[in-house]
C-alpha cells in the first residue's frame, strides 16, 4: 500500500508520454508499444530505486523515481518508434510487423520494429547481381538515405546480417554473405556484421521462389548494446 501512489504515478508517467508521441500518419505504425512498454519498466524501475533509499519522505523520492524512470525508459521506445516510421516513410513503405511479410515476394523491403530493436530488411535481389558483394546503384540510394536519417540518432547501434540461400558450401556462402553485410554496414558506419550464411533461412530452400526469399541483409537498429542478439540463430 505504501507503494500505491509511487505505482499510480508510474502508471500516469507511461500514458502521459504515450499520448504525446502519438504521431498519426499513412505509412506510420501509430501503436508505440516500445514507448509505453520502456516507459513503464522505467517508471516502475525509478519507482522502487526511490522509495529504497534510505531517509525520508520515500514516497515522494518514489514518486519522483517514477516519473523519472518513465522519461528515460519512454524515451529510449520512443527513439524505436520515431526512427521505424522516419525510415519507413523516407523508404517509401510502412512499418510492417506481420511475421508473415517476410514470406511475400512482392515486398522489396520490410521495416518492422520490436521492442528492443528496429529491423530493416532488403531482399536479395534488389541488393545485388548473383554471387556478387557489389551495391547495385539502386540500392545504394536506398541505404544512403537510411544514413543519412541515422545522422539524426548518433547514439543508435546499428547492427547489419547477409543471409543466402543453401547453393553451394556452407564456406562460400559464409564469406559472400559476410561481404554483402560489409558493403550495407560500410555505408551506414555499422561496426556490428555477420555473415550467417543459410543458418537462419526464412522459407525451406526446396524451391527457386523459397531461395530468392532467404537471400537478404537485414539491418538492426538498437538503443541498448546489452539487448543486442545474433542474428544468425
Amino acid at each position: 500500500m505504501k507503494l500505491f501512489k509511487p505505482m499510480l504515478a508510474a502508471t500516469v508517467a507511461t500514458f502521459m508520454l504515450a499520448g504525446c508521441y502519438n504521431q498519426p500518419g499513412l505509412v506510420e505504425d501509430g501503436s508505440y508499444n516500445r514507448t509505453k512498454t520502456g516507459a513503464l519498466a522505467g517508471a516502475l524501475a525509478g519507482a522502487l530505486i526511490g522509495y529504497n533509499t534510505k531517509g525520508h519522505h520515500k514516497n515522494r523520492r518514489a514518486a519522483i523515481g517514477a516519473l523519472a524512470g518513465a522519461a528515460l525508459g519512454g524515451g529510449a521506445g520512443y527513439l524505436l518508434d520515431r526512427q521505424a516510421n522516419e525510415i519507413a516513410r523516407a523508404l517509401g513503405t510502412g512499418v510492417d510487423n506481420d511475421p508473415l511479410a517476410a514470406l511475400d515476394p512482392n515486398k522489396n523491403i520490410i521495416v518492422s520494429k520490436t521492442d528492443s530493436y528496429v529491423k530493416l530488411m532488403f531482399r536479395d535481389r534488389m541488393m545485388f547481381s548473383t554471387a556478387s558483394s557489389r551495391l547495385q546503384p539502386h540500392a545504394r540510394r536506398k541505404v544512403n538515405t537510411v544514413a543519412q536519417l541515422l545522422r539524426n540518432y548518433p547514439q543508435t547501434i546499428v547492427g547489419v546480417a547477409g543471409f543466402t540461400d543453401n547453393r553451394g558450401g556452407y564456406a562460400y556462402n559464409q564469406k559472400l554473405s559476410k561481404q554483402r553485410a560489409l558493403s550495407v554496414a560500410t555505408i551506414l558506419n555499422a561496426g556490428n556484421t555477420k555473415g550467417c550464411a543459410y543458418s537462419k533461412p526464412i522459407a525451406a530452400n526446396n524451391s527457386s521462389a523459397n531461395m530468392a526469399l532467404n537471400r537478404r541483409v537485414e539491418v538492426y537498429l538498437y538503443q541498448d548494446r546489452s539487448l543486442m542478439s545474433d542474428p544468425c540463430r
